[in-house]
């Protein structure tokens, strides 16, 4: 193996742990490529996904001729299990970051075992601070190596109880364990090179996180099929929430391609207003109160300002500046690598209606809002009558012309319809012949002026002769009757226009609509699963079953799905996906509701 580049592995290739402040990403041949300290959106200590020669990483390699892998979660729990198979031995990694009701600081613990045969191993620890561009010192200090970044103000020790050293910059052991023989190494986040205490890590800390894991697990409230793939979307969903403020991150990646060699590589550890709120959807379908608890205690705050902005930092902050990381050469040479997004200078007016049905779920089902956050979204309602009608960027955030499209028009539907529920519900002071008035005009414009006779759909937007699959989402947010002529006249047009198989595009990028970007892209996971839950809604329920047990297939080994599937149906985009993993548990429930419905 050579130490100084990393090949890159298949995007599916790889598991997802984490300790809810921020995440790694371990490949099936047991490396840690891709992983930001202390938080999601922080700079990369591992890198390797980006870049195979210089953007570090933390493996472990057997000596082992003619392996093969594995890797499995172990159920109910976000620790990984990696495993090496070869005539000589069978192996495996178990990895985890630490969780405990009161752990704060960030690590990474690595238990070696070998199951049969005596296996030598060897660990090449890598890190690479500053998106890596930043030096740092290494030394050894009472059994530790300390990798020191005081540019970042970060310090990392690797500690293990099996001899550990340093070679060129980074941490190194050569080691066998005999059949049945484990080894601890732990990489962790410190203070200083003090003392440290391997102990803690190797008694209580598998136990502690386990515990919790499962602890969480059976706090939902659904029984019903599909329930272990909805558990792991749902675990998946977890660790890309911030247990400090309350936000989710759209994925925890960055610069990872939606076609292979192009520039469509986006920063997505962010949090968007829109995949937040129906994050919190499928947090209070499962029955998980607390994370939208402390979501609504982080848009709250936010919706102080009137104007709210489509993608916040983490921590709630405005300020994303996109710039390119000209030093990562880009997964398979896909650049450029940008971190940050420009969509948060986008005017999208679609994500009030996403928010507010948010709200509204939350109102219903959970805690019933205060009259002074009502106050709140009254303001942001007044914002949606203000401009509902202007041309916006779009679900899809183009960067080419502005359009009237239908789906934010139908989310600022969404918007006063959900605040008037809202209102009623709770006999709230609202203006209600406005909002009454408004709502109706708003549903007039969408079912006349985007309506195409031609497809005998309603399409992308006004004028528009082409669809877009976020027009599934008319049914799914209760504009109109899933057994609609309309409706299913449009979810013919879906069939023809935008499927492959049970694969769905969310356009057809052509020259005459162009969104404003180069190269072709994938069909949109996303987007499958709408399908599936419009279709299920729409009467053809046994189809969508069939329909999502094909989807599922497309899955990775460990039922983790990215943005998109390429030509060979192989995973593109920044990985896992929130987006993707809740559109599936909101299909699986719909589903499950319907086949109950029929039986």
């Amino acid at each position: 193996m050579n130490h100084n580049k990393r090949p890159f592995q298949p995007i599916e290739n790889y598991g997802i742990i984490g300790n809810l402040q921020t995440t790694a990403l371990v490949s099936k041949q047991g490396s840690i490529d891709f992983m930001c300290l202390p938080n999601f959106d922080s700079p990369t200590v591992f890198a390797s996904m980006l870049d195979s020669k210089k953007g570090g990483y933390f493996a472990i390699d057997p000596d082992m001729e003619d392996y093969t892998t594995k890797q499995l979660y172990l159920p109910g729990t976000a620790i990984l299990l990696t495993r090496y198979f070869s005539d000589s031995g069978i192996a495996e990694i178990m990895d985890y970051m630490p969780l405990t009701e009161s752990l704060k600081d960030s690590s990474i613990v690595r238990i070696i075992k070998t199951v049969r045969g005596n296996i030598r191993f060897k660990v090449n620890c890598e890190p690479r601070f500053g998106y890596s561009k930043v030096p740092h010192k290494t030394y050894i200090k009472e059994n530790a190596i300390n990798f020191e970044c005081t540019a970042e103000s970060l310090h990392l020790q690797m500690i293990a109880d099996v001899p550990i050293s340093i070679k060129k910059e980074g941490g190194f052991a050569d080691f066998t364990l005999m059949e049945g023989e484990t080894a601890f190494i732990v990489l962790k986040l410190s203070q200083d090179d003090s003392d440290y205490d391997l102990n803690w890590y190797k008694s209580e800390s598998y136990h502690k996180t386990a515990k919790y894991w499962r602890k969480w697990v059976n706090q939902t409230t659904y029984s019903g099929r599909y329930a272990e793939l909805i558990m792991r979307s749902a675990i998946t969903l977890k660790l890309l929430t911030s247990s400090k403020y309350g936000s989710v991150v759209a994925a925890p990646t960055f610069g990872l391609p939606e076609t292979l060699g192009g520039n469509r590589n986006w920063d997505y550890r962010f949090t968007w207003i829109r995949d937040a709120a129906f994050t919190m959807y499928a947090f209070l379908t499962l029955g998980y109160t607390q994370e939208a608890k402390s979501f609504m205690d982080w848009i709250h705050g936010l919706c102080q300002k009137i104007d709210l902005q489509l993608v916040y930092s983490i921590d709630g902050k405005s300020d994303i500046k996109e710039e390119i990381a000209t030093q990562f050469e880009g997964y398979k040479n896909s650049s450029p690598v940008r971190i940050g997004n420009a969509a948060a200078e986008q005017f999208q007016i679609d994500i009030y209606g996403e928010l507010i049905d948010t709200i509204y779920i939350y109102n219903k089902s959970c805690v019933p809002i205060t009259f002074e956050f009502w106050t709140l979204i009254e303001k942001q309602v007044q914002t949606v009558i203000k401009n509902w009608k202007k041309p916006d960027h779009g679900i899809w955030e183009i960067r080419s012309e502005k359009k009237a499209f239908l789906h934010s028009r139908l989310m600022c539907w969404v918007a006063l319809d959900r605040a008037i529920k809202i209102a009623q519900s709770r006999s709230f002071p609202y203006p209600e012949t406005e909002w009454h008035q408004v709502r109706s005009e708003i549903y007039t414009d969408i079912y006349t002026n985007f309506w195409n006779e031609d497809l005998k759909a309603w399409v992308q937007y006004k004028g528009a002769n082409k669809m877009d699959a976020s027009v599934l989402l008319m049914p799914l947010t209760h504009f109109i009757s899933p057994f609609e002529p309309r409706w299913l006249s449009t979810l013919d047009a879906v069939k023809r226009e935008l499927l492959q198989d049970v694969l769905v595009y969310r356009y057809r990028n052509t020259e005459e609509s162009s969104d404003g970007l180069e190269g072709e892209e994938g069909t949109f996971n996303m987007c499958s699963f709408w399908y599936i839950e419009a279709m299920a809604k729409s009467g053809e329920v046994e189809l969508a079953a069939e329909h999502f047990e094909k989807m599922i297939g497309y899955a990775n080994h460990l039922s983790l799905f990215s943005e998109e599937l390429g030509k060979r149906g192989e995973h593109l985009g920044n990985f896992p996906q929130a987006f993707t993993h809740l559109a599936l548990i909101s299909a699986a429930f719909e589903l499950n509701k319907q086949i109950k419905r029929k039986t």
